[in-house]
């Protein structure tokens, strides 16, 4: 068996992690997305949503190399994500790419389930290793994750332009060319001093925006056009809740072991969606409320054409914009999105925030410069 499985961000690197320390055989999809997209428009359905066609397409040139099993996480709720598992079957299946599919998620039918599963990947039922690998995994996923926030703080910082985004790109390469965890956490912590070694501005005070949205075309830089690479190049320090070692650790590993989760979100979403409706609907208006009570300049809703989670959100931050005074510009992708127009939305948007910050700091002051020197004050 040799396993295969999509690209979401930097999920490759947790996946490698674990399939290294589990000795299973493996295919990395190739990284241009492009490609991906058109193979598995092809094939999906029209109106599927974005993720779906670029998994698909990830899965169909992982064939091609030699992969013959998929593996991917689950979900549930009215997204069509926790159907992904059995509608990429069938459609790798009717196009002649008979591969088998395994989902990692915490079957309703319990351990038992669940074990079986990681047996077909780790090829037995040595418990020790497999959580030892997990752990190991999570663990990685977490680093990575902080190593990514750390990008975000310095972007907007350097002072030579690109530097970030040079040792970022490099780290990203180099994962491909180590193997296990205990080397991947190494060179993390490698690319981790670097970062903490370049030159930054220390009077620099960036616009701060926080990125919410559908978990995949916000995690995924390549989908959105690396909207947060290309906003800490425009001076923004850019925050995103919503991660992949969040996702592992509060609704795999928390919810299998049923420990309390982190519900900020939802609590901050109360007043405005009380319920969990499928996605992260949810967590896009709680953690809109959250960046506006901590005082950001803004927020960017991005989301796949057809999301009907984000669909339902999108008709609520408008109520959020007018009692918490948050503006937030909602970029929608699929397929057909150009990125020229979608770069000047972006930029028309940076500047709203920099002339409403400019605006208030005046306000503050109490009067505008030429209005003092009118009235003789200076």
């Amino acid at each position: 068996m040799k396993l295969t499985f999509p690209h979401m961000g930097n999920t490759y690197i947790t996946v490698k992690a674990l399939l290294d320390d589990l000795g299973a055989d493996y295919v990395i999809p190739p990284f241009n997305i492009r490609e991906a997209l058109e193979t598995g428009t092809r094939f999906a359905p029209e109106m599927a949503c974005l993720p779906l066609k670029i998994n698909l397409g990830n899965f169909i040139r992982a064939y091609e190399k030699g992969a013959d099993t998929v593996l991917i996480t689950g979900g549930c709720g009215p997204c069509r994500f926790g159907y992904y598992c059995e509608m990429h079957r069938e459609i790798l299946r009717d196009i002649g790419y008979p591969m088998d599919v395994i989902t990692l998620e915490w079957p309703d039918k319990g351990l038992k389930e669940f074990l079986d599963r990681v047996r077909k990947i780790a090829g037995s039922l040595n418990i020790c290793k497999i959580l030892k690998a997990a752990k190991n995994a999570t663990d990685v996923a977490i680093k990575v994750d902080e190593l990514e926030r750390l990008c975000f703080y310095l972007r907007p910082r350097e002072k030579k332009a690109g530097t970030v985004d040079k040792i970022y790109k490099h780290f990203r390469a180099g994962v491909l060319q180590v193997k296990g965890s205990r080397n991947i956490r190494r060179l993390i912590r490698e690319t981790f001093e670097t970062l903490q070694s370049i030159e930054v501005d220390e009077n620099a005070r960036p616009l701060k925006v926080g990125i919410v949205g559908e978990i995949y075309t916000t995690i995924d830089s390549q989908t959105s056009f690396n909207i947060q690479e290309r906003l800490g190049a425009m001076g923004v320090e850019v925050h995103r809740y919503v991660t992949v070692s969040g996702w592992i650790v509060e609704h795999m590993i928390k919810k299998a072991l049923h420990l309390p989760r982190d519900i900020r979100y939802a609590k901050a979403a109360a007043p405005y969606l009380g319920a969990m409706i499928g996605g992260h609907a949810q967590e896009t208006i709680g953690n809109t409320v959250l960046y506006a009570n901590a005082g950001y300049d803004g927020v960017i809703q991005i989301y796949p054409l057809t999301c009907m989670p984000e669909i339902v959100a999108e008709s609520i931050l408008p109520a959020i914009e007018r009692d918490l005074g948050m503006p937030v510009l909602t970029l929608i992708i699929d397929e057909m999105t150009g990125e020229a127009g979608y770069m000047t939305r972006l930029e028309a948007f940076i500047d709203l925030l920099q002339k409403r910050r400019e605006a208030r700091e005046f306000e503050r002051k109490g009067a505008l410069p030429w209005n003092r020197c009118r009235f003789g004050e200076h």
